[in-house]
């Protein structure tokens, strides 16, 4: 509880405002940020924040006055903020996902600093489709007779089952009613869209004849949906893409895969099993795939639809089309990714998230040591650093099974906890994400780029000795 005898002196917002130092702020910030500010700071007090016998009006306005500029910062500053990844999760959902590459950031500020061709054809000088700024290179990357664009995969999917379901029944596995992020859930989708869904099999064990006993003259769809955050194992048994298409030709019923993280090269061979590219999932025979943008394509956030003409086309005019749009600042962005795709070689040195989860394990390694090297240089002996090796997973929803080899700086204090070194880590600015283990403070250098290694190696010398 707070002694109101010892803020019973405080001074009033009014009669601090009165004051040279206020009024010298108030010329440089907006009345209300100022107000705003001097407000909290009296309340932090009254809450208990200040320490000591009471003190005078004067006294306390004094302490008032040191805390507004910074106060009225915080106030002003950004309220999305870069931070450093040190966590080691490539695709980090919460740390906003794919990193673009630098051509993205020019296509970006290059359209959006004055007016773009957004929606007007230049060689025709009439109006055109937003969309026809990447809808030509999805279809050469995936081969597909079209492609169309929305927002996010969610809304990729919720626009394919309304388009081509509503009302009638879509089959899917019991196995694979997932929920993706934010609890989302793929029956919630489907019953926004219309659809009825229609279960076959069992959580751990689906087979074609499920499917086809299911299938009645209402339904419209079969659905694959990529168990994109967890899997399944034991007895198990699961129907392929192929296998539904397969039924589906049979059937006359399309199928639609909803393929979750949307890559456009097959990294199996480099060691990342179940990276399926959109063309090799188009190839096994589902009329339409959906995918994510922002995922292992490492583009900006997207859902991608690819498949043939007379299914995919008509969803452009669908009414939800609109709703879901990109804007165009996504669409520079991704048009940029796109381009570079057009050489896999350029890719993979040009996409971050490609970058990061091709890159040699002891490339990484060797920044681990370096990143050492500047820390002890400017925090005290007590800081005690060493390289570990470690495991970390591609994130955002993608490739559960698979743990890239990593290398960590582990850090430990005496006399400061691990989680108090975090949260400072976490006050800091730069801002640092890292994960905690076995006591320690583990820095995941997989994320970490070779020109963050200087600000990361500041942040932690900071949090060794701030509070």
């Amino acid at each position: 509880m707070p002694d109101n005898k010892r803020v019973r002196n405080l001074p009033s917002v009014a009669s601090l405002l009165e004051r040279d130092a206020v009024k010298s702020l108030l010329r440089s910030h907006p009345r209300a940020v100022v107000v705003g500010a001097a407000r909290r700071v009296l309340d932090a007090i009254r809450a208990g924040d200040a320490e000591g016998s009471a003190p005078s009006r004067n006294t306390w306005t004094d302490r008032i006055l040191e805390r507004l500029p910074a106060e009225i910062a915080a106030e002003e500053a950004l309220p999305m903020r870069r931070v450093i990844n040190a966590a080691g999760v490539v695709v980090h959902t919460n740390l906003g996902r794919a990193p673009l590459p630098g051509e993205a950031l020019a296509a970006v500020a290059e359209t959006s600093r004055g007016y773009c061709n957004l929606e007007y054809d230049l060689d025709a000088g009439e109006r055109s489709s937003r969309l026809a700024h990447v809808e030509g290179m999805l279809r050469a990357l995936t081969g597909a007779e079209c492609a169309h664009v929305v927002n996010n995969n969610a809304a990729a999917l919720l626009l394919c089952l309304a388009g081509l379901a509503r009302g009638r029944e879509v089959i899917v596995s019991r196995g694979e009613l997932v929920e993706i992020g934010g609890s989302f859930r793929i029956p919630d989708i489907m019953a926004e869209s219309g659809a009825r869904l229609v279960e076959a099999g069992t959580t751990n064990r689906t087979r074609i004849e499920d499917y086809e006993r299911a299938i009645t003259g209402q339904t419209a769809l079969l659905l694959k949906v990529h168990r994109s955050n967890f899997s399944i194992h034991g007895f198990t048994e699961d129907v392929s893409a192929a296998q539904l298409a397969r039924l589906g030709g049979r059937a006359g019923i399309p199928v639609l895969e909803d393929q979750g993280s949307g890559a456009l090269i097959d990294l199996a061979a480099d060691g990342i099993p179940g990276t399926v590219s959109l063309r090799k999932a188009l190839d096994a025979g589902p009329g339409i795939v959906t995918a994510s943008g922002d995922k292992l394509l490492g583009g900006p956030q997207a859902g991608i639809v690819v498949g043939k003409e007379e299914l995919v086309a008509p969803l452009k005019k669908h009414p939800l089309s609109r709703a879901l749009r990109m804007d165009k600042m996504r669409l520079a962005a991704l048009s940029a990714v796109l381009r570079l795709y057009a050489d896999e070689r350029r890719a993979r040195t040009g996409v971050p998230v490609l970058r990061m989860l091709l890159e040699p394990e002891e490339r990484v390694r060797a920044r681990a040591f370096r990143l050492v090297r500047k820390i002890r240089a400017r925090a005290s002996a007590a800081l005690r650093l060493s390289v570990e090796r470690g495991g970390t997973s591609p994130g955002g929803g993608a490739l559960p099974d698979v743990f890239l080899p990593t290398a960590c700086v582990a850090v430990s204090h005496p006399e400061v906890p691990e989680g108090k070194l975090l949260a400072r880590l976490l006050r800091g600015d730069p801002p640092v994400v890292a994960r905690l283990g076995k006591g320690k403070l583990l820095l995941d250098l997989r994320t970490v780029r070779d020109d963050e290694v200087p600000a990361l190696a500041g942040a932690v010398a900071e949090a060794e000795k701030n509070d």
